[in-house]
Order: C-alpha cells, then sequence, then structure tokens
C-alpha cells in the first residue's frame, strides 16, 4: 500500500511539473499574429523583422488578401487584419476599425517590350471597361490589350476600381489571387496590363505614367498621383489585444519605424 501511494504522489509531482513548464513555455512563445492584404507583404515584412529583433516576440503574416484578412479579425483567427483598401460601412458597423498605417500608390503596369509610357485615368477607365481594346488606340503596337487584374474581395482591386470607377464594369481576361501573380503575368506577355502595389512593382515590368505623374513619395503624399489607396490595420473596437500584439501596434504606429515604412516603399501615415 505503501508502494502505491508514493508512485500516486510521484505521478502528482510530475503532472505538476508538466503543468508548470508548459504554462512557462507558454509565456516564452509570445507571438502576434496578422493576415490579410498580399500587397502589404514588403512593408508589414519589414516591420515585423524589426520588431522581432528588438523584442524578441514572434511575428506571423498570412497573405490571404484584404478581404479574408478583415474576416479572420471577426471571427478571431488572427491579432490584426490587414486592408489594402479602408473600411465599408457595414464592416465598420460589424465593430472593425481601421487605423491607417501608410498610403500606396497603385502602379498601372505593362510589359517591358510595350512602347506605352503614359495614359490618363480616362483611358485607363475605358480600357478596363472594354471600350479601348487595341495598344494602338493609345499611341502603342497594333496589338490585343490583355486585361490583368485581382480577384474580387482584393484591396488593390477595390481600390483600383474605386478611383478608375470602374465597379462591375471590368472585362478582364484573368483574376488573380495576388500581387506577385499579376506582375508575373504581365511580365510575360507583352499585350497585357495589370495594377499592383508601387512597392512591389519590380523591373521585370513597365509602370506607366498616369497623365504624366510618376508614383513617387512626393506624389503619393500631395495626392497628385491620384492612383492611390491606404495600408490599413484592423482590429475589433471595443476588444483588447494581447500584450504582444498591442505592442506590435504601437511600434508600427510609432514615429521610430517612417525610415522603414519608407523603405518599403509606401509613405507613412502622418
Amino acid at each position: 500500500m505503501k508502494f502505491k501511494k508514493l508512485i500516486t504522489v510521484m505521478v502528482i509531482a510530475v503532472l505538476a511539473l508538466s503543468a508548470f513548464v508548459g504554462c512557462g513555455a507558454k509565456d516564452n512563445t509570445e507571438a502576434v499574429s496578422t493576415d490579410g492584404s498580399t500587397s502589404m507583404e514588403k512593408v508589414i515584412g519589414a516591420l515585423g523583422e524589426s520588431f522581432q529583433n528588438e523584442t524578441g516576440i514572434s511575428f506571423t503574416y498570412n497573405p490571404t488578401g484584404s478581404g479574408s484578412g478583415i474576416q479572420a479579425v471577426q471571427e478571431g483567427r488572427c491579432d490584426i487584419g490587414l486592408s489594402s483598401r479602408d473600411l465599408k460601412d457595414e464592416e465598420k458597423a460589424a465593430g472593425l476599425e481601421g487605423t491607417v498605417l501608410a498610403y500606396d500608390g497603385i502602379a498601372i503596369v505593362v510589359n517591358p517590350e510595350n512602347p506605352v509610357e503614359d495614359l490618363s485615368l480616362e483611358q485607363i477607365a475605358k480600357i478596363y471597361k472594354g471600350e479601348i481594346t487595341n495598344w494602338s488606340e493609345v499611341g502603342g503596337n497594333d496589338a490585343e490589350i490583355v486585361l490583368i487584374g485581382r480577384e474580387a474581395g482584393s484591396g488593390t482591386r477595390d481600390g483600383f476600381e474605386s478611383i478608375t470607377e470602374t465597379e462591375d464594369l471590368c472585362k478582364y481576361r484573368q483574376e488573380l489571387t495576388s500581387t506577385g501573380d499579376v506582375i508575373t503575368t504581365v511580365s510575360q506577355n507583352p499585350g497585357a496590363i495589370g495594377y499592383a502595389s508601387v512597392a512591389s512593382v519590380k523591373d521585370t515590368v513597365k509602370a506607366v505614367t498616369v497623365d504624366g505623374i510618376a508614383a513617387t513619395e512626393e506624389t503619393i503624399l500631395d495626392g497628385s498621383y491620384v492612383v492611390q489607396r491606404p495600408f490599413v490595420l484592423v482590429t475589433m473596437a471595443g476588444t483588447e489585444l494581447s500584450e504582444a500584439a498591442q505592442n506590435f501596434f504601437d511600434y508600427i504606429t510609432s514615429d521610430e519605424v517612417k525610415e522603414i515604412i519608407l523603405d518599403a516603399g509606401v509613405v507613412p501615415a502622418k
């Protein structure tokens, strides 16, 4: 009997020690999870890396698109959602809150072989509505214009269509699920046109000027480059973030990181 009692005591002690160690491990594995806009990958990745280096708190980013990121916040599947568009009235009514992190230009990109260097906002709208279908109509080669865009729910698509007033009117050839896919597709098709975050544009495509204005830090900040949208941090109003998530939120919205945001190709919110 004494032996059985001793075994019981030892089992209880082991379980208690395991619980203690488990709790300790949890405390040492603080993490911040973000989910949403693929256009924000460069800036949020740079900020997350800097935050990890300074605090030791781990950071994760799930590039699912703005709509999915917003939904993830609503469902409690991430700490902070990332949206490359303003929140809609119905989303705000559902308790969501948006904080502008930065402003990003939406570049209009064509294949480097395309001789077209500038398009007016009106021409861009007519191209995407299918009213202009050949590059020769805007000073280019005699070739069909191939329209590349983002999927429904994309913040980039929402921003582009709102600015060009082409909601539900675009005649897309392909609707792709990420900024990277748009750039890759345009780079491989001489007749293609697409739109993508300025911060994500590579030398595999060419960004045309819009009404003679290039997308730069200055033109985005002063509003003269009109094809632009906000990068928004999405949270639930009235719901406290975890300590780690609040620390991350405070860090990336501080003056301390403005250079990191600028280096990522976007303009910090004032």
